[in-house]
């Protein structure tokens, strides 16, 4: 079968939700005593191109090991509606269906058949796609309530009339050759250091011939690390942070391939790479691109037999058409400190790991209390944010899952008023040194954006001219905002 992934999202499905298409997400959080990390939600969908060779009527997804209850979010495909739930005594069947028109004999939808055409476009597989309706492509989803029991395995498979019961439908074998489960977890093995993030994904085809391996794939992932949370509005386009640069690249190559059963257990797993993540990180994005292994395999065992006998790159002749891709976002929550500023002033400690601007994230174990200072240096401190209060410079603050803390800082301009003539000016409010009261204190510093209202008094018996400088006019008041070291004149007639 041919798999390619649509980037949009589901209508209802929350970022707080675990998704599972055919490529089946397994979410398992791993804690220890010194370090520990959680995932609150992964998102996905997946585009499936009829190649059984008939038209097909619709699609069933076979979760083994689920209950109907897990089922958050059944996707709706373009053709078939809502996919309806059919449970049976070790899983639940998915199935998005055609209605089937008994006076005409014939059922209502059709994905065509994709072989011999086999020009594709991205946008082919949904309604908006221009080539929708001949391309033979769906585009499907389905969401699973987290947590959730472990263990589950999806399978995909076309359905199409049954030649025998006419208004009948039967699932096509075998199914969808895709990586059928991926696994998220987290450990970390000592206090405020990184966890380390772990996935593992399945092979995609289960051996055809007993004491035999299966068919391999190539199969290669890039990663993407981000500062936010993945949210339901990110679903709907996910190409803006799904990795494809070659420096996002987390596995050049690796093979895929199904070992035979052995212990009831069918299927080799792979590991792929165990990185840790960034102190800020707050969601992963993973993209698995799988290919044809069109090498040579082992004449008894069907074992791959990769021309540089590691099989880590394709070799000529090795390398065949894409098969698909399932892009995949993480939500994740680790037991860490984030300091963000906004301006130019700096923030130290926690025991010193926090040097911001250099340094400005830290694991920390939960409950882990820890000291931080802001230092202005010449600009104003404006308070603190997040898990820290207040406008004093220190804050003590205790750990718990992603700990955000801010901390503003602004300049602060000079105010100079000047006099022609006898006279006083005031000046509220006060500045950040002193009082404007001039002829006493003439100049006082104020923070950027501050608004300072003058207030002119002639002496008994002379009047108020006029205002120069930042303000005008004649009226004895006026207001200026600080956005620069600012002049004013106060004229006072004779």
């Amino acid at each position: 079968m041919y798999l390619n992934r649509r980037n949009r999202g589901f209508a209802a499905l929350r970022a707080t939700m675990v998704s599972a298409a055919i490529s089946l997400a397994l979410l398992v959080p791993i804690t220890t005593h010194a370090q520990t990390a959680t995932i609150s939600g992964v998102l996905g969908s997946f585009d499936v191109v009829n190649e059984t060779g008939q038209d097909a009527h619709g699609f069933e997804i076979q979760i083994e090991g689920a209950l109907p209850n897990d089922l958050y979010y059944t996707g709706f495909g373009q053709r078939y509606g809502v996919g309806t739930v059919v449970p049976y005594a070790t899983g639940v069947y998915v199935r998005w269906a055609s209605p089937y028109d008994s006076a005409h004999q014939q059922f209502t939808q059709t994905t065509q058949n994709h072989v011999g055409n086999p020009s594709f476009s991205w946008q082919d597989c949904y309604m908006g796609g221009a080539g929708y309706a001949n391309s033979g492509c769906e585009a499907l989803s389905q969401g699973l309530r987290y947590p959730y029991a472990t263990g589950l395995v999806a399978t995909g498979r076309w359905l199409v009339e049954d030649p025998q019961n006419p208004g009948s439908l039967i699932a096509v074998s075998p199914g969808v050759a895709i990586p059928l489960i991926v696994t998220y977890s987290f450990a970390s093995v000592a206090a405020f250091t990184a966890p380390v993030v772990v996935a593992v994904v399945e092979a995609p085809e289960p051996p055809e011939v007993i004491g035999q391996y299966g068919n391999a794939q190539w199969v290669k992932v890039y990663k993407n690390q981000l500062t936010r949370e993945v949210t339901q509005a990110d679903l709907d386009n996910l190409s803006s942070i799904i990795p494809t640069d070659p420096t996002q690249l987390e596995t050049a190559w690796d093979i895929l391939q199904a070992s035979p059963p052995s212990n009831g257990n069918q299927k080799q797993k792979r590991t792929q790479n165990q990185g840790s993540i960034a102190a800020d990180t707050r969601a992963i994005v993973r993209r698995y691109e799988t290919y044809k292994y069109t090498g040579a395999y082992d004449s008894l065992t069907h074992q791959v037999v990769c021309a540089d006998l590691t099989c880590t790159a394709p070799s000529t002749g090795e390398l065949g058409d894409f098969i698909g891709a399932h892009n995949s976002a993480v939500n994740v929550t680790a037991d860490s400190l984030v300091v963000t500023k906004s301006g130019a002033g700096t923030v130290g400690g926690a025991s010193g790991k926090i040097s911001c601007g250099g340094t400005c994230a830290m694991f920390a174990p939960a409950g882990t209390v820890l000291s931080l200072l802001a230092n202005p240096g010449g600009l104003v401190f404006t308070g603190w944010s997040g898990a820290c209060s207040g406008t004093g410079l220190t804050c003590t603050v205790t750990v718990n899952g992603a700990t955000q803390v801010g901390a503003g800082f602004l300049p602060q301009f000079t105010l100079s008023v000047g006099r022609s003539n006898p006279g006083t000016i005031s000046g509220t409010p006060s500045g950040n040194d002193r009082v404007i009261d001039c002829g006493g204190n003439c100049s006082a510093k104020f923070t950027q954006g501050t608004t300072v209202t003058l207030t002119a008094t002639p002496p008994a018996g002379k009047t108020f001219a006029t205002w120069g400088g930042a303000c005008s006019g004649t009226a004895p008041t006026c207001s200026v905002t600080i956005a620069k070291d600012t002049s004013v004149q106060a004229n006072f007639n004779k």
